[in-house]
């Protein structure tokens, strides 16, 4: 499960509007909001260079962040829109929606792969081919797993992985009801087209046509 949960300082922001939002920036943050939660919305600031580094270290929208703002309460957030500069790329401001440690969420977790080495199809040549390297899952928000993992021991090419086959944390699941695929182990490319040449005939094999006269 998902370690300890980090800090996101903030300060709050005085004023609204575009012109407060112009300020803010100026000053070297990046204005947002704190919502939900049966309290009132919160404007806040959040230093630029802080914001940018969390977002270089990825995962930014499925991690659950422990919001202090100075004269209220800490409180769990989550992000869930970060607006960029349309030329730039760089945050100009962010949305974050407070939780409950029983509030359920849907966020997309990591897949992690194990036990290769011990994957028959994979010994003989064949090839992981992922199809979904995170999957959407609702889980609870003071309990977010770190990764869900696919143990690929015994699997033979041709097989193929469902999120059926895969052993969930307590209290998680998919937010699609259909069995869809992870991942499948293929034959690589070149013993496929081994086994086409020889499936089809050689050139002394092929049957003269009849011609007409």
């Amino acid at each position: 499960m998902a370690g300890e949960i980090p800090d996101l300082n903030a300060t709050v922001r005085t004023g609204t509007g575009k012109g407060a939002a112009r300020q803010a920036r100026r000053e070297g943050n990046v204005p947002g909001i704190v919502y939900g939660g049966g309290a009132d919305p919160v404007a806040i600031n959040i230093p630029y260079n802080a914001l940018v580094k969390r977002l270089k270290a990825g995962r930014f929208l499925s991690t659950l962040f422990n919001m202090k703002v100075e004269g209220h309460d800490d409180v769990r957030v989550i992000c869930r829109n970060v607006q960029r500069d349309v030329v730039k790329d760089l945050p100009t401001h962010v949305d974050f929606m407070r939780l409950r440690r029983t509030s359920k969420i849907n966020l997309f977790i990591p897949v992690e792969f194990i036990n290769e080495e011990a994957a028959p199809g994979i010994k003989k040549g064949g090839v992981l081919t992922i199809v979904r390297n995170e999957v959407e899952l609702i889980v609870t928000a003071g309990d977010i797993p770190d990764h869900i993992t696919v143990d690929l021991a015994g699997l033979k090419i041709g097989d193929t992985i469902t999120i059926s086959q895969v052993t969930l944390p307590e209290g998680v699941k998919p937010t699609i009801d259909r069995d869809f695929v992870i991942a499948n182990i293929s034959a690589p490319s070149g013993l496929s087209a081994s086994d086409d040449e020889d499936d089809a005939p050689a050139a002394d094999e092929v049957p003269a046509t009849e011609v007409e006269e």
